[in-house]
Parts: C-alpha cells; structure tokens; sequence
C-alpha cells in the first residue's frame, strides 16, 4: 500500500460532500467510494438502494462470508461544510468534514482488502445511513454478519488510537402526556395541566438511571402546552438511554414502559424502545486478543482498548452473536465537531492492522486451518 494513493482517496471520499438525509448526495459518495473501491479491488460492489439510502457491498469468492468489514459512507456534516471547513494535509494532519468519522476507515478498508493476496470468504458493507441510526441498512447488516467468524468494524478509534471493545447499546423513547385544557386564569381547577404531568415523569424517567452500571437515562427534548394563559393539554418529552448490557436495557425498557399518570386524569403514552443492543466485552475478547499477537508480528503498536458510549453498526453485529472488534479505523479525535482531524502517520499502520487481522481469520477459519 502506498499512502500517498490512500491519501488521494481519503481526500476524495472527503470533497464529496455525504450528509445523510440527503439522498442525492449520499448517492453522489456512493459513486465516488465504489470507484476507489474498483480500482483497488478490480471488482464494482452491489448497489443496493434501499429507501433511497445507497449502500455498497463487495462479496469475495462462492463461500459463505467469513470475515465482515463493515463501515459507512454518510456523514452528519451538512451540504456547504467544506467551505468553512475545507480539506487540508498538512503532513501530521488531515482535516475535513466526516474525515474522522468515518471517510479515512472505508479508505482503509478497501486498501487492507486490496492487499490480501486471497480475497475469498471477505465481504465489505458500506451504508448510507448509519449517522441515522441505520434505519434501512439494520437488517441487511445482520443479514451479512451472521455466521461471521468475525465482523471489523473501521469506525474512527477511542483516545490515542485505542480499539473498542464494548459500546453501550442505545434505546430511544418519546414519552407523551394527555391532559385537558382550561384558562389558567378563570378556571385552572378544570384543566389536567400536561406541564405538570410532564415533570413528574422526567424525574420518575430520570430516577431509572444507574451510575454504578454505567446507566444513563437522559431526558432531552421537551415541549408543552400552546399559549401562556391556558391550562396545557398535551407535552412530551424525549429520553436517550444508554446501556452497558442487555439486561440494562431490558430493566429500562420494562420502567418506561410501566410508566403511570401522577395526576387525575392524565394519560401517559410511551413510544419507541431499543433502537441499538450493547456491544459487550465479551463478543470482541477473543478478536481483541488477535488484534494483539497481529500487531506483534507486524511490528506494529500494541492496541489499547476502550469503552465508549457510543453505538455504531457494531452493536448490531454483536448483538446477533457475531465476534466484532470496533474502532480498526481512522486514529485522530474530533468526530463530529469542528477540530476533526486523522493523524496521518498511524493510516499505514491501521491498514496493516486491519488486513492482517482479516488475513487470519481466514487462515484459521479455513479448512486446512481447523
């Protein structure tokens, strides 16, 4: 691999703007990653539009996948973003919207892959939609990973180039409430004030928390009432939740779905539920612990490990049982935020990670490696 090519690429992925509800634009990328992709692979990929979400796939030989490299090609930074942050390379640096999270690792991934000399039992997933929280790609993502020996995701790293070992799994919830409306001023005993509803069930939602397990329940958007003179009639409010197990996010799950009116005649409606399950320490032990002895025979740095909070495709394919190890991507900081950068030293040493590490799981999932 030669990182003046994956440079090249890298700045290419990153000047074609992708913000993802923006169809057209994620299309746009789309095209620009599936001609990399051609030219290192010698192969186009599956396009597979779904919603009008563009999502890529290159399949490797007859046999079922082995070894899933999975990552997304949509961004959260909107159309216009380059003119106030525009690509640069500076030599240590690069910087640019989405470069971080996560354009530098689909980079990566097609050239780790472009070097196997045996390609066979590989797959690469690139989505269109994983910035939304992978409504259309959720499904063809497990369909993909299942049966994996092992499912590497080239997310951008934790601090300093750490790996992700865990990831807390993401529930998501819109809590409304009924009342019923009357003049604050003439008669507010006739109404079922909703503002006041609504704050007995943020503290109730908010009391679910549990610091100790790494718990967070988080009410975030809330609204009420329509003018300053009337009893209000309906609110709601959202909660974000984050969970470091499954049986976290049931217990939450089941709480909020028991949630009950404080004041007469009030109603209390709950919508939505687990949007992501937790990537646990135990689905990327074993890959993390390969991660290790591929590094040492490259001569590469020894990864570090992180928790972080949050969630990625990952989840989903931890989630179904597959071994996934997260965070094989970019190494810099600053995903989604002004001073997002890529160090631009650790890419060679990223795609040797990655490719060695897909290279062995092949080798031990093979036949003759049984």
């Amino acid at each position: 691999m030669e990182v003046p090519g994956l440079l090249a690429d890298i700045e290419a992925m990153v000047t074609c703007e992708s913000p993802s509800e923006d169809r057209a634009a994620v299309a746009r990328s789309a095209e620009v990653v599936a001609g990399i992709g051609h030219r290192l692979l010698g192969a186009w990929p599956d396009r597979i539009v779904l919603d009008g979400r563009t999502h890529l796939r290159w399949k490797f030989g007859d046999a079922p996948t082995r070894v899933l490299l999975l990552g997304h090609h949509d961004t959260v930074w909107p159309i216009g973003s380059l003119v106030s942050h525009p690509y640069e390379n500076k030599g240590l640096i690069l910087r640019g919207p989405g470069c971080f999270d996560m354009k530098a690792g689909v980079a990566q991934a097609l050239h780790a892959v472009a070097g196997l000399p045996d390609r066979a039992g590989v797959t690469i997933l690139i989505t269109g939609d994983e910035e939304l929280g992978s409504p259309t790609s959720r499904e063809l993502i497990e369909t993909e990973a299942a049966g994996c020996a092992g499912a590497l995701v080239l997310e951008a790293s934790a601090d300093g180039g750490a790996l992700k070992t865990s990831r807390k799994g993401v529930s998501l919830y819109r809590v409304r409430v009924v009342g019923r409306a009357s003049h604050a001023g003439l008669e507010p005993e006739a109404g079922v004030n909703s503002t006041v509803e609504l704050a007995h069930q943020v503290l109730a939602v908010r009391a679910l928390a549990d610091p100790a397990l790494g718990t967070t329940v988080e009410p975030t958007r809330a609204k009420a009432g329509t003018t300053t003179n009337t009893v209000p009639a309906a609110g709601e409010f959202d909660v974000d939740v984050r969970v470091r197990t499954l049986a976290e996010q049931d217990r939450v799950d089941r709480a909020m779905r028991a949630l009950s009116p404080v004041l007469p005649d009030a109603r209390v409606e709950v919508e939505g539920g687990p949007n992501r399950p937790p990537l646990e320490e135990s689905a990327s032990a074993e890959l993390f612990a390969r991660a290790v002895k591929v590094a040492a025979r490259l001569d590469l740095p020894s990864p570090a490990r992180a928790s972080v909070g949050g969630a990625s495709d990952g989840n989903f394919t931890a989630g179904i049982g597959t071994p996934t190890l997260d965070g094989l991507g970019a190494v810099g900081g600053g995903a989604h935020a002004d001073s997002e950068h890529v160090v631009v030293t650790e890419l060679p040493h990223r795609v040797a990670l990655v490719a060695g590490l897909t290279a062995e799981l092949l080798a031990v999932d093979s036949p003759a490696g049984r």
